[in-house]
């Protein structure tokens, strides 16, 4: 039963409505003792206050401070006279300001304003008065002469060279646009060329037009007597003097572009000649019969020795940078790398079999003379890049659209290809990591050649709509020098 007991005592400690014994006197109790204290002993008064004054101090205010119009009449109940004023924001933010700079001087002096500006340096590592927030232009701010900020904040420091690079821009749309009318619509023909004079060669069917890029001029350079008969072909020399174009009725020509004056004919071949390119002052012509002639320009019989390793049409013909290899690509979906040798046996030092369509698209890399790059068609759709050195296969790009042609483009490292089916459009890819750089749409037929300019920053795409297309895509910095050639020693044609 004493637990029980316990409990109960707990229970009445705990109770809340019960008198509070020893509680300090309540508010309205003190103040009804002090005046009952002040009437019974007026003489406690100051002299110069009235015996109203303490009359006014026992009573509670009619009308609340700060209120007009209606009287509000405070309850007469013991503790209904307390008083709590109204107060807005503003009242409250300027209350507290002012208790802020109570103990501040009202005007700063300049040596206070020194010493803030002097503390703000040192611990921000600028000045807080001077700073902004959000900065739209202009250059960023510096930081102050010796000071070293290790956090290497965006607005403290320098730009470095690689910060300040100006970004690249690629025109989504052509520099210019030319007309290409009867262009002949066949993948396995390399009708355009862009000389080392500035001078744009284009062959549309049975004619050859010669276009100055720098002064806009159009010249009719050769036309088919037979009517039967059309441009295959067509390749500048490196000095950009000689055209070599090749025909449907199995020949060679070369044509002085200054004097436009044919210098000579050059047979033997069995079928049309499809592809052309130079070394030096000799010429390689590719041909339906899968047979590759050299031709040495210089002498009277020309024709030198051939290779044979084809079984079908020789749609591409390039020779390497250095002069060494030259990389031919046919109908019979091979790749064949020759070198250049005068001895008797004639055989290819690597036959490439990896792709599955024909290749037209052949393109040596100009840094890397011994990289090789090649498109397959339709049926392959693949960019490969090979060693000649080994005979490698370096990687391989699915592109899902024929590759027609492919162009290095030098100033800044890149690759470029030209489409058919079924994308009709120009690509650029990074090399080596052949990442798509940008996607140059426009073309409303299929992508057939593509050449480039001699100062590499404009490619030019021959497509089947009849328009030739300049991309200038590949603009030099102009901070850069431009790095001296060696001049070509011009060879005489006989």
């Amino acid at each position: 039963m004493s637990q029980f007991g316990f409990e109960n005592d707990i229970h009445n400690v705990l109770r809340l409505d019960m008198p509070i014994t020893n509680a300090p006197m309540a508010r309205w109790q003190r103040k009804a003792s002090t005046s009952n204290s002040t009437n019974s002993n007026p003489l406690s008064l100051s002299p110069s206050k009235s015996a109203n004054r303490s009359v006014s101090l026992s009573k509670t205010p009619s009308k609340t401070p700060g209120k007009s119009g209606k009287t509000q009449n405070t309850p007469s109940k013991a503790g209904g006279d307390r008083f709590i004023p109204t107060r807005n924001n503003n009242q409250l933010d300027m209350a507290s300001f002012l208790i802020s700079k109570e103990n501040e001087p009202v005007e700063e002096s300049p040596s206070a304003a020194a010493n803030q500006k002097a503390w703000s340096v040192t611990l921000n590592g600028y000045d807080i008065e001077e700073a902004k927030i959000l900065h739209l232009g202009g250059k960023p701010l510096n930081a102050p002469e010796g000071y070293q900020n290790n956090l290497k904040v965006l607005y403290s420091q320098v730009p470095t060279p690689v910060s300040s690079k100006k970004c690249r821009y690629i025109a989504s749309v052509p520099e210019r646009i030319l007309d290409a009318p009867d262009i002949r619509n066949d993948f396995y023909l390399n009708l355009i060329d862009w000389g080392r004079q500035n001078m744009l060669a284009v062959g549309l069917t049975s004619d050859v037009y010669l276009w100055d890029a720098a002064a806009g001029d159009i010249v009719l350079l050769k036309k088919m007597e037979d009517e039967h008969s059309y441009i295959c072909s067509v390749s500048w020399s490196k000095d950009g003097n000689f055209l070599a174009i090749g025909t449907s009725d199995c020949k060679v020509e070369l044509w002085d572009v200054q004097y436009q004056k044919r210098l000579r004919i050059m047979d033997g071949h069995s079928a049309r000649v499809g592809c052309l390119s130079w070394n030096d002052h000799i010429l390689s012509s590719g041909s339906r019969s899968g047979l590759i002639h050299q031709h040495d320009v210089r002498v009277a019989d020309h024709h030198i020795f051939s290779f044979g390793g084809h079984t079908q049409e020789v749609c591409g013909l390039t020779w390497s940078p250095d002069g060494k290899y030259l990389a031919s690509g046919g109908n019979d979906n091979m790749v064949y790398i020759w070198a250049m040798t005068m001895g008797t046996e004639h055989q290819a030092i690597h036959a490439l079999s990896e792709h599955q369509g024909a290749v037209k698209a052949l393109a040596w890399c100009p840094w890397q003379p011994s990289i090789l790059a090649s498109g397959g068609g339709t049926s392959d759709r693949h960019i490969r890049i090979w060693n000649v050195n080994s005979g490698s296969c370096i990687s391989a790009l699915p592109t899902c659209s024929q590759i027609s042609s492919l162009v290095f483009a030098p100033n800044y490292k890149e690759l470029v290809s030209g489409h058919g089916f079924a994308n009709d459009r120009v690509i650029i890819w990074n090399y080596p990591s052949l990442t798509k750089v940008v996607e140059l749409e426009g073309h409303e037929d299929r992508v057939l050649n593509l050449s480039l300019s001699p100062d590499g920053s404009t490619v030019a795409s021959l497509s089947a709509d009849e328009t030739i297309r300049l991309w200038k895509s590949f603009e030099k910095d102009p901070v850069k020098k431009p790095k001296t050639t060696s001049s070509i020693i011009q060879q005489h044609i006989r």
